[in-house]
């Protein structure tokens, strides 16, 4: 088996993987991502995103062309609970959608950020497996394949950017069970009759479980389902993920700006999938090994802005990476703390969130009253868009004017 060398050697194509190596190319580090598939694809991830993600990503350097052609804008969320109460976040945008919310073509996306990475210097390998990590020892070293061949690779520092089933963070020995309890998410796209038209997202809470419906680019409506009951995941087991999901689309409510027959029109792609849904870590760094995106830890989509997460943790992570490889030997685990500074409280938001959602009756008394209170439904906003310090929503001056009749 032949040995090659890195500095950084990156596992997982998606969009932090991208970033962080597109940052590290560009200073002038040998960089290398492994991804698995040999061509990007739609998966279970994010493509509902607030307008922080859009500055992310102009701050990263990626041109507004090349944004403008992969996000359809969406003028707001509308949040529906199963008593018929409705409450709209626009994230800040004040309807004029310079800035507004947006719905992403995930397989474009990521296929653009692999190409910027390249352009930086980056090597780009796809369709390679990286089959085992040793993360112990004076250098990282990879066990890749691609088809029948494998490859041991040597690297000064190792990024596990690879999702919920991290190889990086089990090889690491960080994975701990999820926070939340056990949850299915489903996912696909059924073909838009309207392509061309503003409208809003959706995020729909029925008995036990959510649906939300994004629209976004290349015409189409992104379906993402959350199973959160056990009557649901059971129903799942015995009948198969087409026949759930096409219930769950029935029990969504019409909306007047639905476009006509769009649940009847068949899926673009098959059904993604992930369970458990969820993903804990102890920490997400050692001496030459770190996590970001989904595999430094992921809470619930239904607060989640994972894509923003992503970005923010690949800019902190190529900081990082740098000063280590400068010599700087605690510049890692800096990197760890830095993202419990950063997202602590907004995982704690969440989990807040996540509570009234498996009450009914409560959720239902918050949405009432985010429903009239057009103050506290635009704070919400901003702070689920992440555009705001999440300690707003934990402040007792919000939270005594959320909760009070």
């Amino acid at each position: 088996m032949t040995t090659e060398r890195t500095e950084v050697a990156v596992v997982g194509g998606g969009p932090a993987g991208a970033v962080v190596a597109t940052l590290l190319a560009r200073g002038g580090r040998d960089v290398v991502v492994f991804e698995r598939t040999p061509v990007p694809r739609w998966r279970a991830g994010g493509v509902f995103t607030s307008p922080a993600t859009m500055a992310a990503l102009r701050r990263i350097g990626v041109e507004p062309a090349v944004l403008q052609g992969l996000a359809r804008r969406i003028p707001g969320l509308r949040v529906e609970t199963p008593r018929g109460t409705s409450f709209r976040l626009t994230y800040g945008d004040d309807g004029s959608l310079a800035a507004p919310a947006v719905g992403l073509d995930r397989p474009a996306f990521d296929s653009a950020l692999l190409e910027i990475a390249a352009r930086a210097g980056a090597e780009i390998r796809m369709g390679v497996a990286v089959r085992r990590v040793e993360v112990e020892g004076e250098r990282p070293q990879l066990t890749v394949q691609r088809g029948a061949t494998a490859t041991l690779l040597d690297a000064n520092v190792v990024i596990g950017a690879d999702g919920l089933r991290s190889v990086v963070a089990r090889s690491a020995g960080v994975v701990r069970r999820a926070a939340l309890g056990p949850r299915v998410g489903l996912t696909f796209h059924l073909r838009d009759p309207d392509p061309d038209a503003l409208r809003d997202g959706r995020m729909c809470v029925l008995d036990g479980a959510y649906c939300g419906l994004a629209p976004v680019g290349g015409g189409r409506i992104n379906v993402g389902i959350v199973l959160a009951g056990a009557a649901w995941r059971r129903a799942l087991s015995e009948r198969g993920a087409a026949a759930v999901t096409e219930r769950v689309l029935r029990a969504v409510p019409v909306a007047a700006d639905e476009p006509p027959g769009w649940r009847d029109g068949e899926p673009c792609d098959e059904i993604a999938g992930a369970a458990p849904l969820g993903h804990r870590v102890a920490r997400r760094a050692g001496d030459r090994w770190l996590l970001i995106g989904d595999a430094a830890g992921f809470l619930d989509p239904f607060t989640g802005e994972g894509l923003h997460r992503a970005l923010v943790s690949a800019e902190l992570a190529a900081t990082a990476v740098e000063r280590r490889l400068r010599g700087e030997r605690g510049a890692l685990r800096r990197y760890d703390r830095a993202m419990s500074a950063r997202f602590a409280t907004k995982d704690l938001v969440s989990r807040v969130v996540t509570a009234f959602l498996d009450h009914p009756a409560a959720f239902e008394h918050v949405a009432a009253r985010l429903a009239r209170r057009t103050a506290v439904r635009e704070t919400m906003g901003l702070v689920m868009g992440d555009l705001v310090a999440a300690s707003r929503a934990l402040d007792p001056r919000f939270l005594a004017a959320l909760l009070a009749p």
